[in-house]
């Protein structure tokens, strides 16, 4: 039978235990991480303490590198690499494993506060793809950095700990949205209508014209000691506030923000750092920003900062540098781009097609192609290389499914496979399946987040 059983059926009462042990460390990893910068961070410090350096460092200080070593790239605070170096050469190619940590939000805009009706307000402007209509009517929290003129950063958090206060957006009551209710759910309400509400309490000055707005800047330079110039050079998300939870009687299931594509990040690097043994080929573990948005910017997996790490690698590795080294490093290695698969959901089976689709227990998913209608924008892996991921998983007993996004003309997605894919190595998507994808609280299966890992760490040191 081509159908894969649920995972949890062969598990034993120690693997069971292992799954929820990797379930309340990603939870852990998830709730510290809710904006991309936050991601990066966990990862440098999780690099760190496993001993790993910094590659600008070595470079600095003209330090070595050999086989086993750990190194890390820290990009901008956005996007990050993180290499373990193996015993061949790196003109012969590296096993990659490669997310993004970034996700569908509301970004704060440069000029966003204001006052209305005795409220004040923050201007937001939507990241990624969502529906808008989530954002009504839920606790939001305040992530970010504000970096003032001098340089200072101010890190922000607002809305998670429990004395916290939470912000969000009003919703208009059901007594009085008989024409609001008639609109398609895309029109409910409009990008420049979600604005957050901050404060509503006014500066005891009669002559203040904006003395709620006023209040609100009253606090910020209290608690932070920023001028309202200084949000021109803010990057601030609002994100769903509140921890991740078990979802489900049994504890099977995840609920939280972000997990796409944080639980493939997490299983990624998890992998990679609990491999103790100096691997044959260079492993690497690969966080992008800006997938949500198409991969653009400094940032995002467009860019040229993972060329240039390999380029700097082969300089301190091989007897000399040359650019045919780097290009034959790059066309000989082999990734898994790992991004969220849409898990099958009986509630809305019309959307799939159930002999290709993802399903939540089932193990870790790969997807041969991803894209849209036609395949438009997809990599589509070949043969041999599926072939070869087949292999490796069932030799390491991980349990793995095949799929689809969703019914042939009914929509699609695309991850960073298809940029990778440009320098010629093999690239096939692979991630976990998720329900309610790009909603505020998406759900996952601790199985698939513990195949996965297992997985990532299966191909890392066999492909």
């Amino acid at each position: 039978m081509m159908e894969r059983k649920n995972a949890w059926k062969d598990y034993t009462p120690e693997d069971i235990e292992k799954v929820m042990n990797m379930g309340r460390r990603y939870q852990k990893f998830l709730d510290g991480g809710k904006t991309e910068r936050e991601c990066v961070a966990n990862a440098v410090e999780a690099a760190r303490a496993k001993g790993w350096r910094d590659l600008k460092d070595i470079i600095a200080n003209k330090e070595g590198v050999k086989p086993g070593d750990g190194i890390y790239v820290n990009v901008m605070g956005k996007a990050v690499l993180l290499f373990l170096i193996g015993k061949t050469p790196l003109e012969k190619g590296i096993n990659i494993v490669g997310a993004h940590v970034d996700s569908p939000r509301l970004d704060i805009k440069q000029n966003p506060l204001y006052e209305d009706s005795d409220l004040a307000y923050l201007d937001t402007h939507y990241y990624g793809g969502i529906k808008k209509f989530h954002y009504l009517a839920n606790a939001l929290a305040l992530h970010g950095v504000i970096v003032k003129k001098d340089g200072t950063t101010v890190n922000v958090c607002i809305g998670e700990n429990p004395e916290d206060p939470v912000v969000g957006i009003s919703d208009l009551l059901i007594h009085l949205s008989g024409e609001l209710m008639n609109k398609n759910a895309g029109n409910y309400v409009t990008g420049e209508e979600l604005d957050i509400i901050v404060g509503g309490i006014p500066v005891q000055d009669e002559d203040e014209k904006y003395s709620v707005k006023k209040g609100i800047l009253s606090i910020l330079k209290e608690k932070y000691d920023i001028e309202e110039e200084d949000l021109l050079s803010a990057e601030i998300e609002a994100v769903p506030a509140g921890k991740c939870r078990d979802f489900g009687l049994d504890r099977s299931m995840l609920l939280g923000y972000g997990h796409d594509d944080r639980v493939c990040a997490f299983a990624a690097m998890d992998a990679l750092l609990s491999i103790d043994e100096i691997p044959e080929t260079t492993c690497c573990c690969l966080f992008a920003d800006k997938e949500e948005i198409g991969s653009v910017g400094a940032t995002g997996m467009r860019a040229a900062y993972f060329e240039n790490a390999v380029a700097e690698l082969i300089a301190l590795t091989a007897p000399a540098y040359s650019d045919l080294i780097l290009r034959r490093a790059l066309g000989a290695s082999r990734m898994l781009s790992c991004d969220v698969s849409a898990g099958f959901d009986p509630s809305f089976a019309q959307a799939f097609e159930k002999k290709n689709a993802a399903y939540l227990g089932r193990g870790v998913c790969f997807n041969k192609f991803t894209g849209s209608r036609g395949k438009g924008g997809s990599n589509d892996a070949n043969a041999e290389f599926i072939a070869k991921v087949r292999r490796i998983m069932d030799e390491n007993n991980v349990a793995f499914q095949t799929a689809e996004l969703g019914k042939v003309d009914v929509g699609g997605g695309g991850t960073i496979a298809y940029i990778c894919a440009l320098y010629g190595m093999e690239v096939i998507d692979s991630g976990v399946p998720v329900l309610s994808m790009h909603a505020q609280y998406e759900i996952i299966n601790k199985a698939d987040l513990y195949e996965a890992a297992r997985g990532y760490r299966a191909f890392m040191l066999n492909a």
